[in-house]
């Protein structure tokens, strides 16, 4: 989130004080800066995209280069050195067995033979007070009898002696801590409860616990095997996180055969402590990590995950594969972990939203994971196929165009150049045909000229074993060429033991071969999905709520409608309720009446004006049109009160006279266009969820809807919309005019604000909204709340934090908004970096730097679209719209109770109290966030900053002669 714009030299200085800050803060009016590995979309996985940073620490020039052949930044290597809590786990020290034994076939003693044969260069301890000796390794009676220092223990003895095992690792100081044994909450309450004195236990320690329940973990970087697996891994650069132990031996005895290295291997089991956020950050940082491959059966805590990964997606790809698609595989999910699985196509929405990367079959996991070793992500959808068989070309091409991958059209030039070369029977297309009789030359010179295609974007070279082919010498010739290939280049060479030679030359040598030509164009397919989706989800929105006193009033009085509902012991807010809480959050309902008695129909029937339609009025039905509770196009007074009569005996004959509280009357609307649904429903996992689609009485049966998580920007809003089949329609289809898609996105995104701010709501429906070139318009609304003392799952993605927008009066009385930054806010800050002096700047990065670096989209989509459970971005607005400060902190993850902060004032606003302002808020704002301790680097002569930071009680202690370190205890 935060650029790599300072002097290496002295962010070093400043990080060597520190043990290496994940992130340097910038502060000052014209502030000092912060460096963070994961501050730039440029800094993307595999250097996807073109960055600019600086190439060296002493130059002050700037130039766009590709991060994949960039020199390493000495910032980033010191940010990563920070302690996470998880370095004691996967680069101990020392390790302790604990449950040590000789015994042939046993855990302990496959552990105790992994840790010795390893490659382990630290002390080994053996913990069994039934033995002396395990393999050479003395053997202590307790981990409080081991003389040296221990930093990770690792447990293989019964369950229940386990939590006083930890207290003693308490007393000993330990710092990390592996249960291998089962017996926990996988097990129902018993287990439950030991697991709760376990975690008690080892918080006092401040011990970090992988497990319980499961293989344990290794590091072949540093060759640490704490596992009881036959095999080492090979060290590699992709981080692999299981909660399955058997899917860990598998892709195990698979990396071996392929010869694919890991950085890490982990078997997370049951999630105790440790859990898939905690894993993701640390091997987000770790720099010995590429990607990150994940096997899961259940997400845990789904706010931390998806915050987790979002916040590194952008750098290393995240691939998942998760088990429980299906109702009785869920089931079996919940009885193997302890924990609850989600629906499905709610956890693909999910993954979606935070640019994680879902594969459906272990075969797709693998053939991923080979990928991603050896290639970089596709730069755009467009593949060129290379075969000398027909029908492998065309299955390639199906599971291309069916990943929503594109075909290339090849380019007249590459053509021509391949007509130099091919046989005159060749495609003359896409796929390119070089024949059954090609030879390796005419293999290698097809590559190399196909990946200066300018239309290409990626590359898939198969080869069918016949007669006259020479699979192993074809794999030698193409190599050159595809090393040379500005495109990615994925091979097939298909079949078995005649082309198993040539598959694994290129497998060892950057080309990753896959045996099925059309699951490699699947892969294709696959990543360029995930480039795309990443870019998508950084795009600035153009829609956006404006946030005024008015709105917060209405949506505080919308908080109380619902809470008095649910204090009355109600669900269902009646159809007028639903349509006033819909309307606070600006989306269009038609006029409604509420009338108790057939008198007050006809009154307001006479006042709206004929047509109209009358509808039942009930705290209690929901779907009125069950009890024949909606009459339409009522022209007459007669027509309504046989109406209201109607109504009221439908409810008596299947309900009660009680469920009768009326009828509302509205105008009748002009049907003419389409029925829309928008609605949002509460996951048990991911709290609120929202739909969008097709509507009307047939939503069931058609099926056309997509789901998204809120809070909605514009991007994500027609993101959602483009999954339904009825988008096309309401782009104009067969003479009929578009609706207006840009107020659609704007109703989409209020209405998934309304669901993020008011956590009462669990269940809420338009349906219809109704949708014509002339209109967009909320017919009917349904809302159901909690019940008192019903549980009701948070938000998966925190929404924007209206409780910290404040206004301001400065010393010239002038007053200004300060508010948490949105994700459409980009334009502000391009605007307000025109009005930065060389002074400002130099104070906020200590070196100039040009306007395109500190405007990069690249950089400030990120600060917009910051996760407000990491860091809150203030910036300050004048009566004019635009902004004339800004004010942030940041922590390195999310248990992090430490925060960097910065700040930049543009110059005109200074010396107004603006500075101050920020800052007192900012502090308000960390301790309501739970923020311990505030730090910053500062510029010694940001003398200005530095007398704001005192007033506030902050402590200044000098790093050299130009900086000062900044300390706040909250």
């Amino acid at each position: 989130m935060f650029p790599r714009f300072a002097s290496t030299l002295r962010v070093a200085a400043a990080g060597a004080r520190r043990q290496g800050s994940s992130l340097l803060p910038q502060t000052g009016l014209g502030a000092s800066i912060i460096s963070h590995p994961t501050s730039v979309l440029a800094y993307s996985f595999l250097s996807k995209l073109p960055v600019r940073f600086s190439s060296s620490v002493s130059s002050s020039t700037w130039k766009e280069v590709d991060f994949a052949t960039a020199p390493p930044d000495p910032v980033e290597a010191i940010m990563t050195v920070q302690d996470s809590g998880l370095s004691p786990i996967f680069t101990p020290r020392s390790v302790a067995v604990i449950g040590a034994t000789d015994k042939p076939r046993s855990v302990g003693g496959t552990l105790m033979r992994n840790l010795v044969t390893g490659g382990f260069s630290g002390p080994i301890y053996a913990v069994n007070p039934k033995r002396e000796e395990v393999m050479g390794v003395q053997c202590f009676p307790s981990v409080k009898a081991i003389p040296g220092d221990v930093d990770l223990v690792v447990i293989v003895t019964p369950s229940k002696g386990i939590p006083a095992l930890m207290a003693e690792c308490v007393e000993k100081n330990v710092r990390g801590a592996v249960v291998i044994s089962a017996g926990f909450k996988e097990i129902g309450p018993e287990g439950v409860k030991l697991e709760e004195q376990l975690l008690e236990t080892a918080a006092k320690g401040g011990i970090r616990i992988v497990g319980p329940n499961c293989l344990g973990l290794m590091n072949p970087i540093v060759g640490l095997n704490a596992t009881f697996a036959s095999e080492m891994a090979l060290p590699g650069k992709i981080g692999f996180i299981s909660q399955s132990g058997a899917m860990c031996t598998s892709v195990l005895d698979w990396s071996l055969k392929e010869k694919i290295g890991f950085s890490a291997f982990v078997s997370i089991g049951s999630m105790a402590d440790v859990n898939w956020a905690d894993l993701i950050d640390y091997l987000g940082k770790d720099p010995h990590t590429d990607s990150i491959l994940m096997y899961m059966e259940a997400i845990g805590d789904a706010r931390a995950f998806l915050s987790a990964a979002k916040e590194v997606a952008l750098k290393k790809p995240l691939i998942v594969i998760k088990a429980g698609r299906t109702e009785a595989a869920a089931k079996a999910a919940s009885s193997h972990t302890g924990s609850l699985a989600g629906a499905d196509n709610i956890f693909d929405a999910a993954m979606k939203r935070a640019g994680v990367l879902r594969v459906d079959t272990i075969g797709e996991l693998f053939d991923v994971a080979l990928t991603l070793a050896k290639q970089n992500l596709p730069k755009g959808p467009r593949l060129v196929i290379i075969t000398n068989a027909g029908g492998p070309g065309v299955l390639a091409t199906d599971a291309a165009a069916l990943n929503d991958a594109e075909i290339a059209t090849l380019d007249e030039s590459t053509i021509n150049k391949l007509n130099q070369f091919l046989p005159p029977a060749w495609s003359h297309s896409n796929p390119v045909d070089v024949l059954g009789d090609a030879s390796p030359e005419t293999y290698a010179k097809a590559v190399e000229v196909v990946a200066e295609d300018p239309n290409s974007d990626g590359m898939l070279v198969v080869l069918s074993p016949q007669d006259m082919t020479e699979p192993t010498n074809t794999a030698e010739m193409v190599l050159p060429s595809a090393h040379k290939s500005r495109v990615p280049v994925i091979a097939s060479w298909m079949g078995g033991s005649e082309v198993e030679r040539g598959a694994q030359l290129l497998n060892k040598n950057g080309v990753p071969s896959i045996p099925y030509p059309d699951s490699a164009a699947a892969v294709f397919a696959k990543i360029w999905s995930l480039r795309s989706r990443l870019e998508k989800l950084y795009e600035t929105p153009t829609a956006r709520i404006e946030v005024t006193p008015e709105l917060l009033e209405k949506q505080r009085a919308v908080k109380g409608l619902l809470q008095d509902v649910s204090n009355s012991d109600r669900s269902i807010l009646t159809e007028l309720e639903s349509k006033q809480v819909l309307k606070a959050y600006g989306i269009p309902v038609v006029e409604t009446i509420l009338c108790e008695t057939v008198e007050d129909a006809v009154t307001a029937a006479r006042d709206l004006g004929y047509p109209v339609v009358v509808k039942l009025n009930s705290e209690t039905i929901t779907h009125k049109t069950d009890v024949g509770g909606v009459q339409l196009n009522l022209s007459s007074e007669d027509m309504v009160r046989e109406a209201f009569d109607l109504i009221q005996k439908n409810v008596a004959a299947k309900y009660s006279p009680e469920d009768f509280q009326g009828v509302t009357v509205q105008q009748m609307a002009d049907l003419s266009g389409y029925e829309l649904l928008v609605g949002s429903s509460v996951d048990p996992q991911f709290g609120p969820v929202v739909v969008f689609g097709s509507g009307g009485t047939l939503v069931e049966v058609m099926h056309d809807t997509s789901l998204a998580l809120p809070p909605l920007t514009s991007v994500t809003a027609r993101a959602l919309m483009k999954e339904t089949k009825i988008y096309k329609a309401l782009q104009g289809i067969r003479g009929r005019l578009p609706i207006n898609i840009a107020e659609l996105e704007k109703i989409l995104v209020s209405f998934s604000a309304m669901v993020v701010d008011q956590p009462l709501i669990m269940e809420c429906d338009i349906n219809p909204l109704l949708a014509s070139p002339s209109q967009l318009l909320a017919l009917d609304a349904r809302v159901i709340v909690a019940k008192p003392g019903q549980k009701v799952p948070k938000v998966a993605i925190r929404g924007y934090p209206l409780e910290y927008v404040s206004k301001v009066t400065l010393r010239n009385n002038e007053v200004v908004t300060v508010r948490p930054i949105r994700a459409s806010d980009e334009p502000l800050l391009i605007e307000f970096h025109t009005d930065i002096s060389e002074r400002s700047l130099r104070q906020r990065f200590f070196k100039d730097v040009s306007f395109a670096e500190r405007t990069a989209h690249s950089r400030l989509s990120q600060l917009c679209n910051t996760d407000y459970d990491r860091g809150i971005v203030l910036i300050a607005t004048d009566d004019k719209g635009r902004m004339v400060g800004f004010c942030a902190y940041r922590k390195r993850s999310l248990r992090d109770t430490t925060a960097e902060y910065r700040m930049l004032i543009r110059d005109a606003a200074q010396g107004k109290g603006l500075g101050t302002a920020m800052m007192t808020k900012l502090v308000e704002i960390a301790k309501t966030e739970g923020i311990k301790t505030l730090t910053a680097t500062v510029s010694k002569d940001n003398t200005t900053f530095t007398g704001i930071t005192k007033m506030l009680g902050f402590q200044t202690t000098p790093i050299d002669d130009k900086l000062i370190e900044h300390t706040l205890t909250l």
